[in-house]
């Protein structure tokens, strides 16, 4: 991408331009799986640092609605779509840049992550849960992300996308087999669009989280098993959802340019990568 200032133009002011074109805030703000859990704090944190935002849901409307109650400032919207279906998926990128006057962000939270396990699952309910969690968890995010890149590139402004992977895409998933190995997919379906939109200002990068305290894992974390879990960090605890979404943010910062391409772990060293 020549910028305005012609190719003499030196990096730093590059950056700075960059910078002036993709704001830190009033930024227009799409997150998928935002009914609850992660994808809500996800939406508090660009409300409250200014941002307009378009809250999607699958099937949760009601809990979507309390996010939506629940965001600082104005202008916030709510969707709905199945992501496993690609015709919904476009509709939603393109509902969420007309409702908000454009898009800028894109925070791919949407997931499915049913239990699997290989010794006990029947081969019928095993194919399914693969066909299910390939069709959101990967293919979803890889339209969406299409669908997002294309309003981004079409204003000229730039913008980011984040990708909310997984821990387990790198130390397993024995009993969720399908979502270890599709976040995996979604980390590097994130390199892959790092790489084919930094030319248009789009940053991508991903986050790996390991176990956030969510509703999704409470019945979990206040089990027989809680104990072992917390364990797994030496901080003794498991993470909270505003703590991910912190690191979402400044990702999708202006500031963090650069670090596009990168996968973010955020599990309290509780697995390191070498």
């Amino acid at each position: 991408m020549q910028h305005p200032d012609g190719p003499e133009t030196s990096a730093a002011d590059r950056a700075a331009a960059d910078s002036t074109a993709f704001p830190g805030s009033g930024r227009r703000v799409l997150v998928s799986g935002a009914s609850r859990g992660l994808g809500r704090a996800v939406a508090r944190a660009f409300a409250a640092n200014g941002d307009t935002v378009a809250v999607h849901h699958g099937s949760r409307r009601q809990d979507a609605e309390a996010t939506l109650a629940s965001l600082p400032g104005d202008g916030h919207v709510l969707l709905g779509a199945d992501l496993a279906d690609p015709r919904q998926t476009a509709e939603l990128a393109d509902a969420a840049a007309e409702a908000l006057g454009g898009l800028d962000v894109l925070v791919n939270n949407a997931a499915v992550n049913t239990p699997h396990p290989p010794a006990t699952t029947g081969y019928d309910d095993w194919c399914e849960s693969w066909r299910r969690h390939v069709d959101v968890n990967l293919l979803g995010t890889a339209n969406l992300s299409h669908a997002a890149a294309r309003h981004m590139i079409g204003q000229g402004t730039g913008g980011r996308i984040v990708n909310v992977g997984s821990r387990g895409a790198f130390r397993g998933e024995p009993d969720h087999p399908a979502y270890g190995a599709t976040k995996a997919a979604v980390h590097a379906l994130g390199q892959s669009l790092a790489v084919a939109l930094a030319p248009y200002g789009i940053a991508v990068t991903s986050v790996a989280p390991g176990f956030i305290d969510t509703e999704r894992v409470t019945h979990r974390l206040t089990g027989p098993e809680g104990e072992a879990i917390r364990a797994q960090s030496p901080y003794g605890r498991v993470a909270t959802p505003e703590e991910v979404a912190a690191a979402v943010l400044w990702l999708a910062s202006p500031r963090a340019q650069w670090s596009a391409g990168a996968v973010l772990d955020l599990n309290g060293a509780s697995h390191l990568r070498t």
